[in-house]
């Protein structure tokens, strides 16, 4: 069983968004099974390093739809991608640094981060992009 099940729940109804949320998922579930068999903490790293560059990549994609659609909350929705973002690099610093070993608490905190993002803050947006006619 995955950490995080992909469900129709966690959808958005755009396509090209879902699928890098499904990207997002798959990643932190490669973390969660890289720990979980007990991994060292080198490769721990490099699934953490490399989702934090898919993440600021789908961020990216995120914030360049509601630029360029015009989306009335892009200011709120881009300062929480900050905040994800910077809390994500600085557990990254702290693991690289030594100061932190993975734990199920981070595995915990990213699947709380990216599952309460979608169904919280992204899904704002759907009747929005939906609207404009982005499927």
């Amino acid at each position: 069983m995955a950490f995080i099940d992909w469900t129709d729940s966690l959808s958005v109804g755009i396509n090209l968004i879902d699928e890098q949320h499904k990207k997002l998922v798959g990643l932190v579930n490669s973390l969660y099974d890289a720990m979980k068999v007990g991994k060292g903490n080198d490769v721990l790293g490099k699934i953490l390093e490399e989702l934090i560059e898919y993440t600021k990549y789908h961020f990216s994609t995120e914030e360049e739809l509601m630029k360029k659609h015009l989306y009335p909350k892009f200011l709120d929705h881009k300062k929480e991608h900050d905040a994800l973002t910077k809390a994500a690099v600085d557990l990254a610093k702290q693991h690289k640094e030594g100061a932190m070993l993975l734990s199920m608490k981070v595995n915990t905190f990213l699947k709380d981060w990216l599952t309460n993002h979608i169904m919280g803050t992204d899904k704002k947006y759907s009747p929005f992009f939906i609207e404009k006619g982005l499927k």
